[in-house]
């Protein structure tokens, strides 16, 4: 380390090095090949990866994963087809990285895929560490976000940020969640508007947050309207789709205008990753998962046994 305690090497070739030997499974004899530095040199970068927290790794002790959640039963449970269980514990987003980097590395996209990508909080932190590379693959936001105040709901923003990482051809969808009525109807006929909603049609894949019940939040896209009664019995949305308990949807004034990735449309995906994890998304896993709006989930540890315990109970006193 430098004097003044920045990095050696330049951060961007930190950042090769590290996402071709954790998430492409690269050899350090290959990383050196690929990088044209010695193999001592991709040592080094490896270590400075880690002590910037570019990578961060967690040695359990012996014995601790036996009391680990199955990530079987948990999909069972929920009635997906795959779950991915990463550490939990303060690293929050960061700690959902190898599992995220896993689940994406098994959709198989081919350049010219689509991959939808939706808002929040959890996917705009995520979407600025390094994940494994989709090249060629068409990274599309699910729902509208302009003029949003808060970045997580800028789905634009994270949608670029998502295809830097991995590689892909990033675009733009240049309208609000709920747009007026006059807009709405505008945005038919609007030719950069409808080749952007149409590749929603073709998506082989989704990758989507769990909103936690509107009660527990403290950020909401500024165009719901919280305070909506029926809206504040909901327990979570994803893609902005709000959903009760059960699964069944819940509406509220002006949903029919939302510019967002509908109910049948996610369902009708083939890979629909869910990431989420916080004792406030227990519910909300539970319901989305009941509305079949995804199929496949990455959480974490604390949130995987939470949302088992609860099932459980539901089970005992159904009532």
């Amino acid at each position: 380390m430098s004097s003044s305690g920045r990095p050696r090497f330049d951060l961007e070739l930190i950042h090769r090095a590290a996402r071709m030997y954790y998430l492409e499974d690269a050899t350090q004899a290959a990383v050196a090949a690929r990088l044209d530095v010695s193999r001592p040199t991709v040592s080094r970068l490896l270590a400075e990866a880690r002590r910037t927290g570019l990578v961060e790794i967690t040695v359990h002790p012996p014995g601790r994963g036996a009391d680990l959640p199955d990530p079987e039963q948990l999909r069972e449970a929920l009635g997906l087809q795959q779950v991915w269980v990463g550490r939990g514990g303060d690293g929050g987003p960061a700690g959902l990285l190898p599992a995220l980097g896993e689940a994406l590395r098994t959709l198989r996209l081919d350049p010219g895929d689509v991959l939808l990508v939706s808002s929040g909080r959890t996917l705009y932190e995520l979407s600025s560490h390094p994940l494994p590379p989709l090249p060629g693959v068409h990274v599309v936001p699910a729902v509208g976000g302009v003029t949003e105040p808060e970045a997580w709901h800028q789905t634009n923003e994270i949608t670029r940020r998502f295809a830097e990482q991995v590689g892909g051809l990033p675009h733009v969808l240049f309208a609000q969640a709920m747009p007026s009525a006059p807009m709405r109807a505008s945005l038919g006929t609007d030719p950069d508007f409808v080749s952007t909603t149409h590749l929603w049609g073709r998506a082989a894949a989704a990758l989507v947050g769990v909103g936690a019940p509107l009660a527990t939040r403290s950020s909401v896209s500024a165009f719901i309207p919280a305070d909506d009664a029926g809206l504040r019995r909901s327990v979570g949305d994803i893609c902005l789709n709000f959903y009760a308990p059960d699964g069944s949807e819940v509406g509220f004034p002006g949903s029919e205008r939302m510019v967002r990735v509908g109910r049948e449309q996610l369902r009708a995906i083939p890979f629909t990753l869910a990431v989420a994890a916080g004792e406030d998304k227990v519910a909300s896993l539970v319901g989305g998962a009941r509305a079949g709006l995804f199929n496949r989930l990455v959480t974490d540890v604390p949130t995987a046994r939470l949302v088992l315990a609860a099932l459980d109970r539901r089970a005992d006193d159904p009532d």
